[in-house]
């Protein structure tokens, strides 16, 4: 019998509150107090996963060691926790109700009509317990998507409630996170939203055991105590979550409010192991106190939304942070670059990275960006699609092949240096049908790739279609664009680079998704080091 413990953790009054870095930086305490942690999104939108949203809808999708495309909400767990996740780690509405929908076709509930309580309550409650169940973990962390009131997430609110009317006391508890606006016009912050958000949690059964309180203004004991009196919790659980320069303070934060005391007592247990955040306080010392700066261009399609490139983004602040240097990331649209724009547009910057995406628009402006940086010693970093881009620049510009192009853009191109991978020519189905995942490959000894790793067998995730067509393998290499990294069972291209070029390196995976705070990712490490180098 599992000995799991389940913290769930809500959000009320608004969205983008911060649930998710408010549960890592949780688990992160728990953690370095020598608890076994993991965390867990639930999902209220029907889509069985987020990998056919558009990045604009829902910012970019993240995707796990076991292949899982998933919220980017997992994203924060792993680089706060330095843990693998998984497809159980995320669960939307779309695959429960699908999973249910399957099993009444199979006749698993013969003779029953098939309801939201108890068929799509009781499948939520499997997948909240089935992280708990491995023996892995002592402790769960369960994230709600969504705001408590929300007509999509009622079904998941109501599958906690049973879950936890069906454990003992003391393992289950529940944080609200909510909102106290300051009002300028009055000169006082707010105390009602909050009081109004926890009463729609009550009238659906769950009471709050900890209050997390998203503001702008310190707290002061007497707006403490009146949230608690309201709210029908001890003033020790109302925690003040206010903001921060960067996420990656609030694990300090929070533990400066004590919310690790108090969770762990309310779940009782131990309170004697101190964490220990000494690699994280040195992280945050080199992070905010650099000795260099460099300006980076990530050149993509989606920039109106950061989120788009959340891990790639961090990825830089964890690599920023390891070489004491301050990075400075500009967002270019790729449809704005072109190559009588691309010196006025790029020429100011130390490095330039072209970013993943799908789809024809704005691949000109990537293809006119990189053969800006190649002819002008400009350190380069591509990755999936930006890869892609850098050969058909090369087999355009170089190779002089003059209608280069990738299978995706112009299925009819008379050089597809770029192609559909054979495995995904009869796949009609979009969702989940990617090369998706972890996957190994091998680096040329003396590559640049090897010499970031420090090592030539290397593991990455993978989220693409196309691949590059090895026919052409050859007359790349003649002509300089060596393929330093191949997958050892298909022989797929994953890193190119560029011969006497400072810095060159395309890769066909996503190293952002595994860049950590405790293991920032080595080719980012050696991007920016190339960019301070170039700047220098």
């Amino acid at each position: 019998m599992s000995n799991c413990k389940y913290i769930f953790v809500t959000g009320g009054v608004t969205s983008s509150l911060g649930k998710g870095i408010i549960s890592a930086s949780l688990a992160k305490l728990l953690q370095t107090r020598g608890h076994r942690v993991t965390i867990q999104k639930l999902d209220p939108y029907i889509n069985v996963d987020p990998g056919t949203l558009n990045p604009y809808e829902h910012g970019e999708c993240y995707v796990t060691e076991d292949g899982a495309e998933t919220d980017l909400d997992l994203g924060h767990y792993e680089r706060f926790l330095n843990t693998f996740t998984s497809q159980a780690n995320n669960v939307t509405t779309g695959r429960i109700y699908q999973t249910v929908i399957n099993n009444e076709r199979k006749g698993v509930y013969l003779g029953k009509t098939v309801q939201v309580v108890p068929h799509i309550t009781d499948e939520i409650k499997k997948n909240i317990s089935k992280l708990g169940e491995t023996g892995d973990y002592d402790i769960v962390i369960t994230e709600l998507g969504g705001t408590v009131g929300d007509i999509e997430s009622l079904p998941f609110v109501e599958a906690v409630r049973q879950f936890i009317w069906e454990k003992p006391n003391t393992d289950c508890i529940v944080i609200h996170l909510t909102l106290v606006p300051y009002l300028a016009a009055a000169g006082e912050l707010k105390t009602k939203p909050t009081q109004h958000s926890v009463k729609m949690l009550l009238e659906y059964g769950v009471q709050p055991d900890v209050l997390v309180c998203r503001t702008e203004h310190h707290l002061n004991q007497e707006l403490r105590n009146k949230i608690a009196k309201f709210c029908n919790v001890k003033p020790n659980a109302v925690i003040e979550s206010i903001d921060v320069d960067t996420i990656y303070d609030v694990p300090l934060i929070m533990q400066k409010e004590k919310l690790d005391i108090v969770v762990l007592k309310k779940l009782k247990l131990s309170t004697k192991e101190n964490p220990n955040l000494d690699k994280w306080k040195e992280f945050l010392l080199r992070y905010k106190h650099p000795k260099n700066e460099v300006n980076i261009a990530l050149v993509g399609k989606y920039v109106e939304l950061p989120d788009a490139y959340k891990s790639i983004t961090e990825a830089f602040i964890h690599a920023g942070a390891s070489n004491e240097c301050k990075v400075h990331v500009d967002f270019i649209h790729s449809e704005l670059v072109s190559d009588k724009k691309a010196d006025y547009i790029l020429g100011k910057y130390d490095g330039v990275l072209v970013a993943p995406g799908f789809g024809s628009r704005g691949i000109d402006g990537k293809v006119a960006a990189i053969k800006y940086v190649r002819e002008n010693n400009i350190p380069f970093f591509g990755i999936c699609l930006g890869m892609q881009c850098a050969v058909i620049e090369y087999a355009r510009n170089v190779l002089k092949l003059k209608n280069a192009y990738s299978a995706e853009m112009s299925p009819k191109a008379k050089y597809k240096v770029i192609d559909l991978m054979e495995d995904q020519k009869k796949i009609v189905n979009m969702g989940g049908t990617m090369r998706l995942g972890a996957y190994d490959c091998h680096l040329e000894k003396k590559s640049l790739a090897a010499k970031a790793y420090g090592r030539t067998k290397i593991s990455e995730r993978h989220r693409h279609r196309f691949e590059f067509n090895d026919r052409f393998k050859k007359d790349f290499e003649e002509n300089g664009m060596r393929i330093t990294g191949i997958n050892p069972d298909t022989q797929l291209a994953e890193v190119v680079e560029v011969e006497n070029h400072p810095y060159f390196v395309g890769v066909q995976y996503h190293p952002e998704l595994k860049s950590t705070v405790e293991n920032p990712h080595p080719l980012f490490v050696s991007f920016v080091k190339a960019a301070m180098h170039h700047k220098g």
